[in-house]
């Protein structure tokens, strides 16, 4: 790996810096509520996209997440195996909620006995589907070199617009390295792009 690194070989993956358009998450909220109404059991996929644009989470920790790991109080969430470099197992974290996220989070029915308390997932599905129909909506409706991570990069650079610290955006992030973050910091645009969007009112009632 040593030989690889050195002759180029191998290599840090590239930073996309892919940020969706506002009418391409319109189009995937729109594809993904019509599905969810009109397939009952289906996969809350509309909630699941406003929780990782606006928490912001990778699908495999919204996938695991729990009602239990929910602190509404402090409006934070606990999230167990973060991905890490260097930590593959025990990287166990609190990170906080954006209040847009919490309201999506909520808004999901919670556990109805003490058996379904122990393994009831806040979205009910796992990381394979949400990839899966991630993928699906976006080759639906055209939309190109658009990956649902880019959502968590969304996120992020929402919260540096809207002037939040570096230590303010790592405690929504789970970032513990400020050199991960340089990327995000020259940013042009000021404020919240989201601020007069329906969507978090839309999809709670729902």
């Amino acid at each position: 790996m040593t030989v690889c690194s050195r002759l180029g070989i191998t290599g840090r993956s590239k930073a996309r810096d892919r940020r969706p358009t506002r009418d391409e998450l319109d189009a995937i909220l729109e594809y993904f509520e019509t599905s969810y109404l009109n397939h009952a059991g289906s996969a809350p996929m509309h909630k699941i996209t406003l929780f990782a644009l606006f928490s912001p989470r990778r699908e495999s920790e919204i996938a695991r997440a729990k009602h239990t790991d929910l602190d509404p109080e402090t409006s934070r969430l606990f999230i167990k195996d973060m991905k890490h470099p260097g930590k593959k197992v025990g990287n166990d974290v609190w990170c906080d909620l954006p209040a847009p996220a919490l309201q999506v989070a909520q808004s999901m029915k919670p556990f109805r006995s003490k058996v379904e308390k122990k393994r009831a997932l806040i979205f009910g599905t796992s990381k394979d589907v949400i990839s899966r129909r991630w993928t699906e909506a976006c080759r639906m409706l055209g939309i190109e070199d658009l990956v649902f991570h880019d959502l968590r990069h969304e996120g992020i650079s929402r919260l540096f617009e809207m002037g939040e610290t570096i230590p303010q955006v790592a405690a929504v992030s789970g970032h513990r390295s400020w050199a991960s973050m340089q990327r995000y910091t020259h940013l042009q645009t000021r404020g919240d792009r989201y601020g007069d969007w329906d969507w978090i009112v839309r999809v709670t009632r729902t």
